[in-house]
């Protein structure tokens, strides 16, 4: 699957979540994408049996469709964590990431990156001090670059 298709799917998904209905306005602003060249895609994905379209209509995600949009939003929420607790980058930075990584990770690095991130966290329950110290390491790392 294209990156670009899936980028549809999870915006379509969070969008479902959101307002309950998917317009193709709505669509177009999240995306950032003129109307016109939104509805030529979404004739694609329909054509591909993933979306349900009827032009002046509300845009439905098939079964595969709203699978593959969960999947890879689900994607984006463990990276998205990942990067912004435990790597402690900023917010937009780690949002901006995870939206890059969540269509290229194979599934297994997307396994590990999950299991760290629930280890670290369990673990800092256990040592709250775990994450200060981890918070100081970066510190001192940034301090030390040119």
């Amino acid at each position: 699957m294209r990156r670009r298709e899936e980028e549809y799917l999870e915006t379509m998904y969070i969008l479902m979540k959101r307002k309950k209905v998917i317009r193709v306005k709505d669509l177009s602003k999240a995306l950032g994408i003129k109307p016109p060249s939104v509805i030529e895609y979404l004739k694609r994905l329909a054509e591909k049996g993933l979306i349900h379209y009827e032009k002046y209509e509300y845009i439905f995600l098939t079964d595969e469709g709203l699978a593959i949009a969960k999947r890879v939003y689900e994607r984006h929420l463990a990276l998205r964590e990942f990067l912004s607790d435990i790597l402690m980058l900023p917010n937009d930075i780690a949002e901006k990431d995870a939206c890059r990584m969540e269509h290229v990770l194979h599934d297994t690095t997307l396994e590990r990156i999950t299991r760290l991130t629930d280890f670290i966290k369990k673990y800092s329950e256990i040592s709250p001090e775990f994450l200060d110290n981890l918070k100081n390491h970066y510190a001192a790392m940034s301090s030390e670059l040119p």
